[in-house]
């Protein structure tokens, strides 16, 4: 196994991977924020502030390790007491000089749209800002629903099966793929769930049947390099059998 120093460097654990087995493209379920600010006597708006930090040194961890896709998924319903925070969050990431550093383009995945216009700008202006980055790939989950996704891509299908543009014949898997909000994204190799759960959420629903699943028993607060890497050498030990 070939070590991965500058990464490695300042974990507590001595964890070592291979270069030639990195993924393409890790999912990250984020979740536990609720659950760590009862346990912590903390204000939501303070947990925040840790989310979206977190998500910020994951991005660096994933460059570093030159990890070309990055997904996070939270929460399928937007509260409104968050809709204020995430309008804060984007706008310091349209502002973050990594982001164009790294070529980094941002994408949201979801029915973003229906939410309200002072949080759906922000997301306009950022994913027109990066539309023409291509070294790295971040996409985030807003306001989906995974079996809704295949929905949509049906409906789209069925539409164009009724104006005769294709046959029923015609519909495979792959067109599909073609048709869901991920299409132009490789699978995830590495689905990286947080908090206490045991299930996906049904994020990237279509996409995830081959994924390899990595449940941290982790509040998403807590979460940190050590995960990640843990995570990563989960993922390597298992193709590796």
């Amino acid at each position: 196994m070939v070590g991965i120093t500058n990464i490695i460097k300042g974990t507590k654990d001595k964890i070592r991977l291979s270069s030639r087995q990195i993924p393409k493209h890790i999912a990250i379920v984020i979740d536990g924020c609720e659950e760590y600010a009862k346990q912590n006597n903390q204000e939501p708006g303070q947990v925040y502030e840790t989310e979206f930090l977190n998500i910020k040194n994951t991005i660096k961890i994933a460059a570093k390790l030159d990890i070309p896709i990055l997904t996070f998924y939270s929460r399928n319903k937007i509260k409104e007491q968050e809709i204020d925070q995430m309008i804060h969050f984007f706008e310091l990431l349209l502002n973050w000089e990594f982001i164009k550093e790294n070529q980094i383009k941002i994408s949201v995945l979801g029915k973003w749209y229906d939410l309200p216009d002072r949080l759906v700008e922000p997301i306009k202006k950022i994913i027109s800002e990066t539309k023409e980055y291509d070294k790295f790939f971040v996409n985030f989950c807003i306001n989906y629903d995974g079996q809704q996704e295949i929905l949509d891509s049906c409906t789209l299908i069925a539409r164009q099966a009724k104006m005769d543009k294709i046959s029923p014949e015609a519909i495979d898997k792959a067109l599909i793929k073609e048709n869901i909000y991920s299409s132009y994204f490789l699978p995830p190799q590495l689905m990286i769930i947080t908090g206490n759960k045991k299930t996906t959420g049904g994020v990237l629903l279509w996409d995830s049947s081959d994924t390899i699943l990595h449940f941290t028993r982790i509040l998403w607060p807590e979460f940190g390099k050590d995960t990640f890497l843990k995570a990563m050498q989960d993922f390597q030990q298992q193709i590796c059998h």
